[in-house]
């Protein structure tokens, strides 16, 4: 059998790809209906509405995450909890002309893309009292310029997350929560396509000999530079 020969594969193509900072509006939670949307919960019970201010008092801590529909925190930002999809246009993606900045002319097409998900606030105080909101939505949309030819689809990524939330209480009771999101938004224009390449089929590697009972005799390692450094001999 030949080391290599020519294959042909079918694989993804990314035809353009970007990275951006988006930034939400801020998002405002205020007087009674925004802690009846936020239904707090510091009793573990579901569904309550209650006023961490109050029960929490005063010297809190507020911090908000991301989270899926049902509330539960995602620990990876490549889940497929938020969601990113292309806004579909009535008349295609319209294409525009764009100078690059060595002056070269280049046609892009105009792309609308929508980002949805959700996020929770948690407030806590030092005795360990906690009281968590109701998973709350957000949607944002983006417009891009690309390379997007008849047949590629939108792939989305979030790569980076912030939620900043601020608390305000006076006499014990809810007046404000703020909000501020801030991720980075990964948008590339992918189709699948057949390639040929010169390539060579893998095999599995010989696995290695591991010796799990090597005890010899091993020294700690030495610091010479400290000790005994100079052969400096003096008397005691």
């Amino acid at each position: 059998m030949r080391d290599s020969e020519k294959l042909c594969i079918r694989v993804p193509k990314v035809y353009d790809w970007v990275n951006r900072q988006v930034d939400l509006p801020l998002i405002s939670f205020t007087g009674h209906k925004g802690l009846a949307k936020l239904k707090f919960d510091c009793e573990d019970t579901p569904g309550t509405k209650d006023d961490p201010c109050c029960v929490l008092g005063r010297n809190t801590i507020t911090r908000c995450f991301l989270s899926d529909s049902e509330g539960n925190p995602i620990e990876s930002l490549n889940s497929d909890a938020v969601e990113i999809k292309e806004i579909v246009q009535p008349d295609g993606r319209l294409s525009v002309t764009s100078t690059l900045p060595n002056g070269d002319r280049v046609t892009l097409q105009k792309v609308k893309v929508l980002v949805k998900g959700f996020f929770v606030i948690e407030v806590s105080n030092m005795q360990g009292d906690v009281c968590i909101s109701a998973p709350q939505p957000f949607a944002v949309a983006q417009t891009f310029f690309l390379c997007a030819p008849p047949g590629t689809d939108v792939v989305g990524h979030i790569t980076f997350f912030e939620c900043d939330a601020h608390l305000i209480c006076e006499n014990n009771e809810f007046q404000q929560l703020d909000v501020s999101l801030t991720f980075c938004l990964d948008v590339q224009m992918e189709a699948t396509v057949k390639i040929e390449v010169d390539a060579r089929f893998c095999r599995p590697r010989q696995e290695l000999p591991i010796n799990t009972c090597n005890v010899g005799n091993q020294l700690p390692p030495q610091c010479p530079d400290v000790f005994p450094g100079e052969t400096n001999h003096h008397d005691c």
